[in-house]
């Protein structure tokens, strides 16, 4: 199983809303006593395991629109199929603070999505949207927002949203996405 965060290297990237993903993987490789420290495929990797289930946390140092590349590399140099790949990223067409698990679907308007659908030629393989919509004017500047810091009143909110997400790619792991979908998709 591979669980990859989509996020943009870097400092001043490390507290956006397009670095959720990493986030969520940081998380869990402390919950899991994971280090995400090795370099493979143009990423940052761990392995352990999370509910007794073998396990390789990502975070593709390639930035967010070139993500595809990375992961294709880490699914075929590992021999994982698709279908155990979870991938975790914002989604501005989400309200803040949803979560929602699918099992495969369009890459909708992301970016990073476009480029991991595309790499691997399919949309088959469970995905954590994490909404970052909050229905202000300036997100339609998706980039100039995705990559701003967070607002001082989402930062109260932002670590148990970060751990509601790592609850949802467990749940998946040890559950399976059917059943974590009826857990975790709700309305915020």
């Amino acid at each position: 199983m591979l669980v990859a965060g989509l996020g943009n290297p870097g400092g001043e990237y490390a507290n956006t809303p397009h670095n959720l993903g990493f986030m969520v993987v940081d998380l869990l490789a402390e919950r899991h006593a994971i280090r995400v420290t090795r370099r493979d495929s143009n990423a940052l990797t761990g392995t352990g395991s999370i509910e007794g289930k073998p396990v390789m946390l990502a975070k593709p140092q390639t930035f967010m629109n070139l993500s595809g590349a990375s992961i294709k590399a880490l699914l075929v140099k590992h021999e994982i199929q698709p279908a155990d790949l979870i991938l975790v990223y914002d989604d501005l067409d989400l309200p803040w603070p949803s979560l929602r698990i699918k099992p495969r679907g369009s890459a909708g308007t992301h970016n990073g999505m476009k480029s991991v659908v595309a790499s691997l030629g399919t949309q088959d393989f469970p995905r954590v949207r994490m909404g970052i919509e909050t229905g202000r004017p300036d997100h339609r500047d998706g980039a100039g927002f995705v990559l701003s810091p967070f607002k001082r009143s989402q930062e109260k909110e932002l670590k148990e949203f970060v751990s509601q997400a790592a609850d949802a790619v467990t749940s998946i792991i040890a559950e399976g996405v059917e059943t974590s979908m009826a857990k975790f998709n709700r309305r915020a």
